[in-house]
């Protein structure tokens, strides 16, 4: 009797737990350290039967990646959509970032420790960094509109997010001795905003 083919909430489930397992052996080893046999172990499936579901282990770390960035986007988009007026966005942006940074340590990783030079094999991931930065960009463009910054909406976009990541990855790294990172956040953006001749909004405004 031929074996009964999977159903697409099956293929699905299998899917999540063919990720899940790799993403803990991608941050645990790095994804150069990671085979597809050990992923299949930690499913605890034969070698050969992620092949059925993913192309290689490649596909495995842009899927999970991908939906890594989505879920970092989703936190932005919600935290600028939850933002009463445009110079209350960049605070929203900035507490959502570090909340999900904080909250997602795995996520994070994956979106800004791994890489893939070959990320136009997989639409999916080009998407979800494209949604990512557009989210990081977005906002301040509605700044400027708003008049509250002077200057091009990527290079501000990308100084704050510098800054953003800068200051989680050293607390996460526990590098923040003797300094509060709301502290240090506040006082790196007031600089920067009056760099660019603009009131700055406070943490606690």
């Amino acid at each position: 009797m031929a074996k009964k083919a999977k159903t697409e909430a099956e293929i699905a489930h299998f899917r999540e737990s063919v990720c899940e397992a790799a993403t803990r052996l991608f941050i645990e080893r790095g994804p150069q350290n990671v085979t597809m046999r050990q992923i299949a172990s930690e499913v605890g499936v034969s070698p050969m039967t992620p092949y059925r579901y993913f192309r290689d282990k490649d596909d495995i770390l842009a899927t999970v990646r991908a939906a890594a960035f989505n879920r970092f986007a989703s936190a932005l988009e919600t935290a600028v959509a939850s933002a009463p007026d445009a110079r209350s966005k960049g605070r929203a942006v900035g507490d959502a970032y570090v909340g999900f940074a904080k909250s997602h340590p795995a996520a994070y990783q994956l979106i800004f420790s791994f890489s893939q030079p070959d990320e136009d094999r997989y639409p999916e991931l080009q998407a979800a960094n494209g949604r990512a930065q557009e989210t990081m960009v977005g906002y301040v463009r509605e700044m400027i509109e708003a008049g509250l910054l002077k200057g091009d909406a990527q290079l501000i976009g990308y100084m704050f997010w510098a800054t953003l990541h800068g200051i989680v990855v050293l607390e996460l790294a526990s590098g923040l001795r003797g300094m509060d990172g709301d502290t240090l956040r506040e006082k790196i953006m007031r600089t920067l905003y009056a760099g660019m001749q603009v009131t700055p909004p406070t943490l606690d405004s």
